[in-house]
């Protein structure tokens, strides 16, 4: 599968607080968290969002709690990938089990803008900057958790 979008893009240590803040935790609704993913730390993303856009992220994103709702918000809001230099352990997991699909790469994130137009194929790991041209490579999914993804996560894989 290729993903392709406009790149929002973000420091290091991102936590889950600032993702989703805790006081929209009460809601089981994701269209819901959608509406408030990332409004602390940039209060116009659920405005400038567009379904298929890219996230980038320098070191440690997605640190703090460990709720699935983190990165449920970022999925709901039209994000097809994040991709940073590095994730915390949990919320890499999180983001597989709602099918959210995320890549380590530094180099490309080194490279990569805001506001840059980005394309990836999510099998090969090959992620393309089409505004200045350059591609980089990331280590993809083993295929089983491709197949979570692709389901849309872990529970969607299981019903198949």
């Amino acid at each position: 599968m290729t993903v392709q979008g406009r790149v929002h893009k973000y420091g290091s240590d991102v936590d889950t607080d600032v993702i989703i803040p805790a006081r929209y935790l009460n809601t089981a609704s994701a269209k819901e968290l959608a509406k408030h993913c990332m409004e602390d730390l940039d209060r116009d993303f659920i405005n400038k969002v567009q379904k298929g856009d890219i996230m980038v992220a320098e070191d440690n994103f997605g640190c703090g709690s460990s709720r699935e709702h983190a990165p449920l918000a970022i999925k709901t809001s039209g994000v097809s990938l994040v991709i940073a230099n590095s994730f915390a352990r949990i919320f890499y997991r999180n983001a597989i089990n709602i099918g959210l699909p995320i890549l380590e790469c530094p180099e490309a994130v080194k490279d990569i803008s805001a506001g840059d137009v980005v394309s990836c194929d999510l099998a090969t790991g090959i992620i393309t900057n089409q505004t200045t041209g350059k591609a980089f490579t990331a280590q993809p999914f083993p295929p089983f958790i491709q197949k979570i993804i692709d389901a849309g996560g872990l529970l969607a894989s299981l019903k198949k």
